[in-house]
């Protein structure tokens, strides 16, 4: 009688342990999702790229007549800042202190213009008259033909020339000063002479300063 009893209890125990083990297993089945042959990841919504504040257009003023400083805030304050400045009496100066220069016009004109676009101040000194003709705008090239250098600087001379081209520079007054600024001194002549074919041949200038006649 109590090896039935031990039996029952030991039968019923074991019922007991296998019921508990499948419903857990069923309860941790059910939190897993069901494998598919379809991606359960969930599908990118599509966006639309605001534009780019930069390229919004603005009202450019005109700068002519101002300082080079003063246009060059005022640009600013209308949103643009891609901002640049030359000498247009075409001697290649730099613009180092913007206080001492003066807008004579600029590149685009006023107007509305897309805010990231160049903006090109052509510039002379306070002291100096703007010329009827932007000359610095577009700098000669040498490239494979001697340009004509007359009456431009000795820097805008050398920096059109290849780098590898052998330039020899006089003063043509009977003085024989030394050219140090060649911002300062214009061409006189050439050799060899404008239109000529350039391979590899030496480059001499004669030249004086810009106050000065040839």
């Amino acid at each position: 009688m109590r090896k039935n009893l031990t039996a029952s209890i030991i039968a019923a125990a074991a019922l007991t342990v296998t019921l508990t083990a499948c419903e857990g297993g069923s309860a941790a089945s059910s939190d897993k999702p069901q494998a598919t042959g379809t991606s359960t990841a969930p599908t990118p919504v599509a966006t639309t790229k605001a534009p780019d504040a930069d390229t919004k257009p603005a009202a450019l003023p005109d700068m002519t007549g101002k300082g080079l400083q003063s246009a060059q805030d005022q640009a600013q304050a209308a949103g643009f800042y891609n901002l640049h400045s030359h000498d247009a009496l075409g001697r290649g100066r730099m613009q180092a202190l913007d206080r001492n220069w003066k807008v004579c016009g600029q590149t685009p004109t006023a107007g509305e213009h897309p805010t990231d676009i160049k903006i090109d101040f052509a510039t002379v000194k306070l002291e100096e008259t703007c010329p009827s003709k932007d000359q610095g705008s577009n700098k000669p090239q040498a490239g494979t033909t001697m340009p004509d250098f007359t009456g431009k600087s000795i820097k805008v001379a050398r920096q059109s020339l290849d780098t590898s081209t052998s330039l020899t520079v006089t003063d043509a007054s009977p003085q024989g000063r030394m050219v140090l600024m060649e911002s300062n001194w214009q061409v006189c002549t050439q050799e060899p002479a404008a239109g000529t074919k350039l391979d590899g041949q030496p480059v001499t200038l004669t030249a004086v300063k810009f106050e000065e006649s040839c």
